[in-house]
């Protein structure tokens, strides 16, 4: 690794097209082993709120509707680019392959927050048109060991993309929105294999560390419950199976789904 840290130029940078163009030369550099600290939190030239405050949406069929939805897809793009990003900058001694598949993905965020802003304009309502949060960066931590971070980023959060996903597409079946429904296509399709990679590293992870990947799963979500975000979406199974996920594993996210359905009484005995 080089001597000295410099800071990271794609997190700490507000412009969002310009994070995309430093996006390749930052990955170069941790490839070569650069070492940079991780800011309290991501540059950003939009309005950050709450998750809970942010403003009611419109239906897709309105124009307005459909640049919210893109909008907010955006910002769980950006999102998961600077989570890739903040894994690689924090697990230095991850497995090189690991690393190398990672900084791959990473560049698929890039692309697909691209295609996002690109279609935000042609809506004639271009980023920064609505406000947006930082829920996703706020679910991990510097205590975070690798496999945390594996089950947050790519097996709860991409996992969780993935169920709304499949609902998002059959909403915009009725809907004349072409380019909308293809850039959820498209995003779709590449985070399956995003989440699939979350699936095998886990297991390889998980058995090298001498633990049994069904059990550690469901044990480990509980245990991660409180920092989260709820992702109330029906859990579509065929998805999850496809994705990697075992019927174990499925089980232990519809016991974390059920928790978030119970009242807060009943929530605390469980």
């Amino acid at each position: 690794m080089t001597d000295g840290a410099q800071e990271t130029q794609v997190l700490n940078q507000p412009n969002v097209r310009e994070k995309l163009r430093l996006l390749p030369r930052e990955l170069e550099l941790l490839a070569r082993g650069q070492v940079y600290p991780v800011p309290e939190g991501p540059g950003r030239d939009v309005q950050i709120l709450p998750i809970r405050e942010l403003p009611p949406k419109k239906g897709l069929s309105t124009r307005e509707g459909q640049a919210r939805m893109l909008h907010d897809l955006a910002s769980i793009e950006l999102q998961a680019m600077e989570l890739g990003l903040r894994t690689l900058i924090e697990f230095p001694f991850a497995p090189e392959e690991f690393r190398r598949e990672l900084m791959a993905l990473t560049a698929d965020e890039g692309r697909h927050l691209r295609m996002c802003l690109d279609g935000l304009e042609g809506l004639g309502l271009p980023w920064g048109s609505f406000p947006t949060h930082i829920g996703l960066w706020q679910s991990v931590s510097r205590e975070d060991s690798l496999l945390d971070r594996i089950v947050i980023v790519h097996r709860y959060l991409e996992g969780s993309g993935l169920d709304a996903s499949d609902t998002l597409l059959r909403r915009l079946d009725g809907v004349q929105a072409p380019s909308v429904r293809e850039c959820v296509r498209v995003i779709r399709q590449d985070e399956m294999g995003h989440v699939q990679f979350g699936s095998r590293w886990y297991r390889k992870i998980a058995e090298a560390e001498g633990l049994d990947p069904d059990q550690d799963f469901s044990v480990r979500l509980r245990r991660l419950f409180a920092k989260i975000p709820r992702r109330l979406e029906p859990i579509s199974r065929a998805t999850r199976l496809e994705a990697g996920f075992s019927e174990g594993e499925i089980q232990a996210l519809e016991e974390v789904r059920q928790l978030w359905l119970a009242p807060p009484a009943e929530r605390i005995h469980r």
